[in-house]
């Protein structure tokens, strides 16, 4: 018998996990981190609701936290086997979990300052670098397209999701009693309009789907309406001589917009001459992206030609911002310049001192592009109902202008997801919505049950026969 149980990215947007059982064997499906409100990430603490070491083998759809962050935990309680994934996550998997495993470490040593200093029991980071680079060592990359058995009656094949570079919808093709299932799961769909990414792979077979459902209750803002607001929003960022902050993930949003300022500045859009990448994480995964142009989609033959040079060749003006002190030097800067920095939804990172350095000032921009999750920094500014908000430690108001460029979003949308279901021929799969908000998923199941296909919303632990 054949099960799939529901463990993450159920009714929320992150903490992606399914834990697929065949007889005796156990397979995870990511293993990523819950991110948002304090009570959210409180998630992350707890014990996992099965035996890590009892686990197979992992089969990773891509690398963002989300879907990855959790799995040095997984290593630091048990768990021995491969981690399967593609060939381009193989690096961003090592950059993405040795720079949470150093914030990790950072932020609990801080808190145990704060707990020692009160008397109270110290506390221990999730996880370490000896985690990650156990962990890292599981690694088993496999290209795309390449059906290969992982376990024996089990194969997976990895197909171009078109999210982040490397990410993937999952396909296993399980044998069991004499009978061969198929299990779809999507990962993280991508934008149809990204600028550096394919579009996702068509598939049309499948026993069971499970659908990401982030933006399954709206659709993007078309695309040339927000570069145009964003060519806007520089006009008059260089008119009133504010800053504009760019809150950006540092894996597939960074190198997006970095595409988008250098187009906007060839067509003589981009007044600014000073554009700040202030992250180490964000320029080491372009450097990576760099290195494997070859996954780049072919739509622009000049950032085709040019791409292989560098981030740089491509961006004019474009400042790398590595160190403390030169992130330090970005925040004496009162105007005329773009700055990016991580994280990207404003929870951590560097972006939250420029935010403190910059939200207060009626000449400055801020410019949202990506999905900002329940109870984050990100999303207050997003809705914003609170004219104060507190930023590391003070309290800051909220005078600049903030922007949301939807269309930017890495994500696909109500319709493109849709469309992409729309490819799985008769019999239907069973379908379940993941990875999305309540309301986003409730609003996607609707779309679907117009069109006839029962779309179910699982719960949190919910087990279900495939």
């Amino acid at each position: 018998m054949t099960s799939l149980t529901f463990l993450g990215a159920t009714g929320q947007v992150t903490g992606s996990c399914y834990l697929l059982e065949i007889g005796t064997k156990r397979i995870l499906l990511d293993c990523g981190l819950f991110q948002g409100s304090k009570e959210t990430e409180k998630q992350n603490e707890a014990d996992f609701p099965f035996d890590p070491a009892a686990i197979d083998a992992v089969v990773l759809s891509h690398a963002h936290l989300d879907h990855c962050g959790r799995l040095p935990k997984l290593v630091k309680e048990g768990f021995k086997g491969p981690v399967f994934l593609t060939e381009a996550s193989f690096p961003l998997l090592e950059l993405m979990l040795m720079d949470a495993a150093h914030l990790q470490l950072r932020d609990t040593e801080w808190e145990n300052k704060r707990r020692e200093r009160a008397g109270k029991p110290l506390l221990e980071p999730l996880y370490t670098e000896e985690d990650v680079k156990t962990l890292l060592s599981l690694r088993r990359p496999i290209a795309y397209g390449v059906e290969t058995e992982i376990l024996p009656g089990l194969s997976v094949s990895f197909h171009e999701a078109g999210h982040i570079l490397g990410s993937s919808i999952v396909r296993l093709r399980i044998n069991d009693e004499d009978k061969t299932k198929t299990l779809v799961f999507s990962g993280d769909l991508g934008n149809m309009n990204s600028p550096l990414m394919r579009d996702p792979a068509v598939l049309t077979e499948a026993d069971v789907l499970l659908l990401e459902s982030t933006y399954g209750d709206r659709d993007h803002k078309p695309l040339e309406n927000t570069l145009e607001e964003l060519s806007q929003t520089l006009a008059q960022a260089a008119k009133s001589g504010g800053n504009v902050i760019i809150p950006s993930f540092a894996v597939g949003r960074t190198q997006d917009l970095i595409y988008w300022l250098g187009k906007i500045q060839r067509q003589g859009g981009l007044p600014q001459r000073e554009i700040y990448l202030d992250s180490p994480m964000a320029i080491s995964a372009s450097n990576i992206y760099a290195d494997n142009t070859h996954l780049f989609n072919i739509d622009d033959p000049e950032f085709t030609e040019i791409a292989p040079d560098g981030w740089q060749a491509w961006l004019r003006g474009l400042i790398y911002s590595q160190t403390a002190e030169e992130s330090m030097a970005v925040n004496q800067i009162a105007g005329g310049a773009i700055i990016i920095a991580g994280s990207g939804m404003c929870n951590g990172g560097r972006i939250r001192h420029h935010l403190k350095y910059n939200l207060w000032r009626s000449n400055a921009h801020i410019v949202i592009a990506g999905f900002q999750a329940e109870g984050t920094l990100g999303r207050a500014i997003v809705d914003g109902k609170k004219s104060h908000l507190k930023i590391l430690g003070d309290e800051i108001n909220v005078a600049a202008t903030v922007h949301t460029l939807g269309a930017l979003s890495a994500h696909a949308d109500q319709s493109q997801l849709l469309k992409w279901a729309g490819h799985f021929s008769n019999p239907k799969p069973r379908l379940y919505l993941i990875h999305g908000e309540k309301s986003a998923a409730l609003s996607l199941q609707t779309c679907f049950k117009r069109s006839g296909w029962t779309a179910n919303i699982p719960g949190v632990g919910e087990r279900i026969i495939i």
